[in-house]
């Protein structure tokens, strides 16, 4: 197999674990009560943090780009919203919603060349285009704006490897392997989760609420994020952003609503059975449009 041919296929595999993965990660949560969600949010990007820190002792602690941590701090502040979204909306279709808008803001700028990044070219364009619109074809504005903090998350990174190129940058000689980012980008959701978690704090004069049921869950939880955004870090190397975006933001969703279907029964009725495989033909759709443009 030839080293294209090789990155394709560590790409498609990661972007299947990141789906699979982010898909399933709220799961364990499901059955406590979580509250606000703030207690939660900070016992969760602890974890994140601490998957982070395993994986940069792995590659070696690769240099530290703090501009990284952006990522991480958008990250954190849509995902503030992640509870209420699950409680008001469910599972399934919170993810649907906020994976769509996802989609939409990170291949966008990655293909177009927003922030600052340098646009991305695929052999297959007007694929690519179907692709994307096919998987963000769903559509509540906590999720819409969560997926568009989500959405931008790696543009600080990406940012970074597009000036490495350029000998009169700050970043000029940065990696251009996108998981030496892991934890930069990690240390910035956890730094973010505890600033809001402090004035959570004070706001609640001293008095936050905690559930400690929800501690090894959230952990769990945290920990199968993590390793999905390891891979989607990894799938991003392979395939470029503006292939894997589409793919790993839409697939989540049919997983999540598949949870809702067998096992919390959030989506019943023939009807519903049947808008929910109409959706999957169009995610699926989509993903393999994506996947064809880079071919």
């Amino acid at each position: 197999m030839t080293n294209n041919g090789t990155d394709l296929a560590i790409g498609y595999l990661s972007s299947s674990v990141a789906v699979l993965l982010f898909g399933s990660n709220f799961v364990p949560l499901k059955k406590y009560d979580t509250g606000d969600g703030m207690f939660l949010q900070w016992v969760l990007c602890a974890a994140i943090w601490l998957v982070a820190l395993v994986v940069n002792l792995i590659l070696r602690c690769p240099k530290f780009w703090p501009f990284a941590m952006l990522g991480g701090c958008i990250w954190a502040t849509g995902n503030v919203a992640v509870v209420p979204i699950i409680k008001t909306i469910g599972l399934g279709l919170g993810i649907l919603i906020w994976g769509s808008f996802n989609a939409i803001t990170g291949w966008a700028s990655s293909r177009f060349g927003w922030f600052g990044m340098d646009a991305e070219e695929v052999p297959k364009p007007l694929l690519n285009y179907i692709g994307a619109g096919l998987s963000i074809v769903r559509g509540c504005s906590l999720a819409v704006i969560s997926g568009i903090l989500y959405g931008s998350t790696f543009v600080p990174i990406i940012y970074i490897k597009d000036h490495s190129k350029k000998n009169d940058s700050i970043y000029a000689g940065a990696s251009q392997y996108d998981l030496d980012y892991v934890f930069a980008h990690f240390s910035g959701i956890f730094l973010t989760s505890t600033v809001y978690f402090l004035a959570y704090c004070v706001a609640m004069k001293n008095s936050p609420k905690l559930y400690p049921e929800a501690v090894l869950p959230g952990f769990l939880s945290g920990v199968l994020w993590a390793i999905a955004t390891c891979c989607w870090f990894i799938a991003n190397h392979s395939l470029s952003a503006v292939v894997s975006f589409p793919i790993i933001t839409s697939g989540p969703g049919f997983i999540a609503a598949l949870w809702g279907v067998f096992i919390f029964k959030e989506i019943q009725g023939l009807r519903n059975y049947l808008l929910m495989i109409l959706a999957f033909c169009i995610i699926l759709s989509g993903t393999l449009c994506t996947a064809f443009s880079k071919i």
